[in-house]
């Protein structure tokens, strides 16, 4: 059976974002570029939830590409970041041990471009590592509509599978009756998903009463601690941007 016929879950799986990075987001024409940052930040916040594995790899910081958001490595700030020269993350082997070392064989991917970066790691780590690649498309960018269309395309044709961010944290939180991540999952949208959370916003205050609005805890656990107990949002919770 293969093994894209399961659903991701927080314990088969692990996560790269791939040089979410200033310069590189300035080229980005495939998507608004706030809406790409929403995006990435968005499924960042869902894996620290979920505890998932995370790795965050850079290209050239110093000589052309920025620090990675700042957004970003608030969600992680216990992560040491994995500079590279090469443009292929794949290439790199404190990229290939990092991914090792998680023992998990399913990958989801952010990261631009689409048709240079996402597209050599994915191709190669299909090949060479035997994973399993989940690209998120719209936590990706290319230089154009077409760049990162057919990026999508070949990587899809090679095997790799297509996805949206929201899709992944919903596969991940599967059942709203699994109360220690609903409070936290519930947040994300309403922070990041637009409609889908105002809708959220609009059914808790019909429930609740116009103060039931939650915001997105920015008081992470220490490192090692996997989900955010929502028992503890009382005292450390602030707004997360």
């Amino acid at each position: 059976m293969s093994g894209y016929l399961e659903v991701l879950t927080p314990q088969n799986c692990q996560l790269i974002f791939i040089d979410q990075q200033p310069q590189m987001a300035f080229g980005v024409q495939s998507i608004d570029r706030q809406a790409l940052k929403n995006n990435v930040v968005a499924l960042a916040k869902a894996a620290r939830v979920f505890d998932v594995p995370t790795t965050i790899t850079t290209v050239e910081t110093d000589g052309f590409s920025g620090n990675t958001y700042p957004e970003l490595l608030a969600v992680f700030p216990q992560n040491t970041i994995l500079e590279r020269t090469s443009m292929n993350s794949w290439d790199d082997q404190n990229v290939r041990d990092a991914l090792a070392a998680n023992k998990r064989k399913k990958v989801v991917v952010s990261g631009l471009w689409t048709e240079v970066c996402n597209t050599t790691f994915a191709l190669c780590a299909m090949k060479e590592g035997g994973y399993e690649i989940y690209m998120v498309a719209d936590a990706s960018g290319g230089t154009s509509v077409d760049a990162h269309k057919y990026a999508m395309d070949r990587m899809v044709q090679a095997g790799a599978v297509p996805m949206t961010w929201q899709q992944v944290m919903l596969e991940w939180q599967r059942d709203w009756a699994r109360r220690d991540t609903y409070e936290a999952v519930t947040g994300i949208v309403k922070e990041h998903s637009g409609a889908y959370g105002m809708g959220i916003d609009y059914g808790d205050a019909r429930a609740q009463g116009p103060g039931a609005r939650q915001t997105w805890p920015a008081r992470w656990a220490q490192s090692g601690q996997g989900m955010i107990d929502s028992r503890q949002r009382a005292g450390g919770s602030r707004r997360c941007r």
